[in-house]
This record gives C-alpha cells, sequence and structure tokens, in this order.
C-alpha cells in the first residue's frame, strides 16, 4: 500500500464509451478492470474511481456560492501539486474541455488560498481539481463563525 489510503469512488454515468473516452482519453487516467456494459475503474492518480452505467442517476448540478462562484455541491476531485494542477489545465483548454469554473486563485491573500477549477463529465458529474502553494493550509480556517 502507499503511504496514505487511497480512496474509492463510484458514480453514475448515462454512456460508458463517453467515459473511457474523458477518463481515460483526455484526463489519462489509465483503465483497470470492467464489466462490459456495467462499470469502468479507473486510477486517477492513484485512487480507484469507478463509472457505473446508471443513466437515471444522471443529472443537473445544485450549487452554492462561494467566493462569488457558483460551485457544484456535489463534486469529487484531487489536490494536486502547483505543476501538476496547471499542466492539467492546460490539457483541459487544449482538448476543448468547457470549464464550469475557470483555473483561478480562491481566497487570494487569505487562510485557504487555492488555485482551482471545475469541469463537468459527460454525465453532469462535477470535478474539482485544486492546488495550494502551501500544504497547510488545505485544512486552514477561511471563514469566522459571528
Amino acid at each position: 500500500m502507499t503511504e496514505r489510503p487511497r480512496f474509492h469512488l463510484a458514480f453514475p454515468v448515462h454512456d460508458l464509451e463517453a467515459a473511457r473516452g474523458f477518463y481515460g482519453g483526455i484526463l489519462g487516467c489509465p483503465e483497470g478492470r470492467e464489466d462490459p456494459g456495467h462499470w469502468i475503474d479507473f486510477d486517477l492518480y492513484g485512487h480507484q474511481i469507478v463509472a457505473h452505467f446508471a443513466p437515471e442517476e444522471c443529472g443537473g448540478a445544485v450549487t452554492n456560492d462561494v467566493d462569488s462562484k457558483k460551485i457544484p455541491v456535489k463534486h469529487f476531485g484531487l489536490i494536486l501539486d502547483w505543476a501538476e494542477w496547471e499542466a492539467l489545465a492546460q490539457r483541459l483548454k487544449g482538448a476543448n474541455v468547457p470549464f464550469l469554473v475557470d483555473p483561478y486563485v480562491r481566497f487570494a491573500g487569505k487562510p485557504g488560498e487555492q488555485g482551482t477549477f471545475f469541469v463537468i463529465d459527460p454525465s453532469g458529474n462535477a470535478l474539482e481539481f485544486k492546488s495550494f502553494r502551501e500544504e497547510r493550509m488545505i485544512f486552514e480556517k477561511t471563514l469566522q463563525a459571528h
């Protein structure tokens, strides 16, 4: 095993081949096992994600306002180092993947400052990729209770 536990995430897709194209082709996730017509495993930076054929579970996203942006409540993603985050943003731009939230620095100059962007997969699943220049900022409190 690795130094840290790996996560496993299963999520619905409306089209397994579209998921293969996005996760395998665009994001570059190596494929693992699959049950044709039912699910495909992908290796997302060492984490196991599984696209399950379940079109009835796919749908629009509910959002909350965060830093003046509409952020999908249901989303998953990764925290990458800054160079990987920038490289992935460039790769997605080069593949003409539309951004739900363009790459930018959230909470600039405040605790928790981070680079972030959101994309949507072909089935409407929201993914966030973020980065922190200082790792200690990952869990730094950004909002104060009144």
